[in-house]
């Protein structure tokens, strides 16, 4: 079976848990890997600073309790996405005001925000769906003039930019993912990016269960105590050793990505089989992706259906991707949609996600293609 994912090993990451364990005597979060991994993104990203999580949703629970989200806040986002970009406002006890998508990237449609701003609005959260950038011109204006927070949901935005601007550093906060289904992954874990060094405390004190621990280590405090609400959100040491093999290798694993998502699209654009049967990714100028996934869109869920099946009866494993969160059943107690559904369910309804994965080998892709072609052949 050709496996949807895989986690990425590249070499060096038992040898540095290794480390962890036997030469630094460190399990427990905030040792030397982590703060090599955070250093990186800084200098990645430009943002004032960076902090290692146990996950992105916990990054977005920080962001949502830096914005101080309130019972009542209303909060904007797209429906297409995992239910932790809404769980982390909804936790604070925020409305959500889910926004349609644009068909063409999978994005929040940065056109339809303004009108779900409401007096109770307090931030807008675009999720970067793929690696390819949302409109943050647009996006960042209107939470400017409408005096509002802006959140990036950019946990498949690693090494990805929109006009030349890291994704998760444009945002009032950008938040990460290192799952393992992610480019660069450490198993579960995550990342808070922060641009106004002012905050920095705070998300600190948060992070470290409400206490000022982060500046006893420093030495600016003789012990540390208890100072404000928070909760445990520091990743194992061995967790950052292994990211940190993978931060060391990020442009080997980008460009090895890269040259499989382009392998996709060189073949399945080029087939005239495929022609007007299947719609491939889009990439908006000014974005620069980071070949997060390969996807393709069929005509509708029953074409998808059979795709499936007929690809996993060949060994091929693909999958599709979320089930809009304003027709969940948490999605209609704790949310509204704003406007129409007029892309968001059926856009859903034809995605469908090649593997991609670091093991994934050239020869793998050819056959995938193929089988893909053979389907629209026989049917």
């Amino acid at each position: 079976m050709i496996n949807f994912n895989e986690p990425t090993l590249v070499g060096k990451e038992l040898d540095y848990i290794k480390d962890a364990v036997t030469v630094e005597h460190r399990l427990c979060g905030d040792g030397k890997y982590s703060h090599k991994c955070a250093k990186w993104m800084e200098e990645a990203t430009g943002v004032s600073k960076a902090m290692l999580t146990t996950s992105c949703t916990h990054a977005l629970e920080i962001a949502a309790m830096l914005c101080d989200i309130k019972e009542g806040d209303e909060v904007i986002m797209s429906s297409y996405t995992f239910c932790s970009t809404a769980d982390a406002f909804v936790l604070r006890g925020a409305k959500i005001v889910f926004v349609d998508i644009r068909p063409d990237t999978m994005n929040i449609d940065e056109k339809l925000i303004e009108n779900a701003i409401t007096e109770k609005t307090k931030v807008i959260v675009p999720v970067h769906y793929a690696g390819v950038g949302c409109e943050m011109d647009t996006i960042m204006d209107i939470a400017k003039r409408n005096n509002l927070k802006v959140v990036e949901d950019a946990a498949q935005g690693v090494c990805a930019s929109y006009k030349g601007k890291a994704l998760g550093s444009i945002g009032d906060y950008g938040c990460f993912s290192f799952h393992e289904t992610k480019n660069y992954c450490m198993g579960e874990g995550g990342a808070i990016l922060l641009r106004d060094p002012d905050e920095i405390e705070q998300a600190e004190i948060i992070r470290e269960k409400g206490t000022n621990r982060s500046k006893f280590f420093r030495g600016q405090v003789d012990k540390y105590t208890w100072v404000d609400k928070g909760s445990s959100y520091l990743p194992s040491e061995l967790n950052a050793a292994y990211l940190w093999a993978q931060l060391e290798a990020a442009d080997k694993i980008l460009n090895d990505r890269m040259e499989k998502w382009k392998l996709y699209y060189e073949l399945l654009s080029s087939s005239d089989v495929l022609k007007d049967r299947i719609k491939l990714p889009f990439i908006p100028d000014g974005c620069t992706h980071n070949a997060h996934m390969f996807y393709i869109k069929t005509k509708d869920l029953d074409e998808r259906t059979r795709l499936i099946s007929y690809l996993r009866s060949k060994e091929v494993n693909p999958v599709f991707h979320y089930v809009p969160l304003h027709s969940a059943e948490a999605g209609l107690k704790y949310g509204r949609f704003s406007g129409e559904d007029r892309y968001t369910t059926i856009e859903s309804e034809r995605l469908l996600r090649m593997p991609l994965h670091y093991n994934l080998n050239l020869n793998e892709i050819e056959y995938i293609c193929n089988l893909i072609e053979s389907f629209y052949q026989e049917n």
